[in-house]
């Protein structure tokens, strides 16, 4: 059971989606991914900080031998995406020829998902698709398809299972919504 609220900085979050709900999400995304990637070996690009419990908990369910790699990107500064996305940690494998499959925490604007597709995609892998654990299909401001959707949720910042609020909030199982 989810904790009451919680607060964070200066700012009230309430439960929103239990662990057991966001986990038979991740099962669902493993299971997708496992069949569609049957007797190949993807290379997972997990993009840090947000995705690392996404990341953890889906390579947990997988069927299928898999590589996993690690990005960093920042494009928020509280609780607004910042529009500029910033490469702190660069990829170090090389992915021309792989089926690539980037692990994100949460889709929004999309600003960070286009630089990464466009980034990742100059480099010629076989294939490239996008694993995001959450969805705010109403802040997309770019024509993107994300074949891998875990959970779509309103345009709420939310906190936990990774994702934070200015440093604070990744360590919670469940995920809260801001009031």
């Amino acid at each position: 059971m989810p904790q009451a609220t919680i607060s964070l900085h200066n700012k009230e979050f309430a439960p929103y989606l239990t662990e057991a709900e966001l986990l038979a999400a991740v099962r669902r995304v493993a299971t997708e991914l496992s069949r569609d990637y049957a007797g190949q070996t993807p290379l997972l690009i997990a993009v840090l900080n947000g995705s690392f419990m996404f990341a953890s908990d889906l390579l947990k369910e997988l069927t299928i031998d898999c590589e996993i790699s690690f990005i960093r990107v920042a494009s928020y500064a509280g609780t607004s995406s910042t529009g500029a996305v910033k490469e702190i940690l660069g990829l170090q494998d090389s992915v021309e020829g792989r089926h690539v499959v980037i692990l994100e925490d949460i889709v929004d604007t999309g600003h960070t998902m286009k630089m990464l597709l466009e980034q990742i995609g100059a480099q010629r892998p076989a294939s490239l698709e996008v694993a995001s654990f959450l969805m705010k299909p109403e802040c997309l401001q770019h024509p993107l398809t994300i074949k891998y959707q875990g959970i779509v949720i309103p345009n709420k910042f939310v906190v936990g299972y990774g994702l934070d609020y200015d440093g604070l909030g990744r360590n919670y199982r469940d995920l809260y919504q801001a009031v």
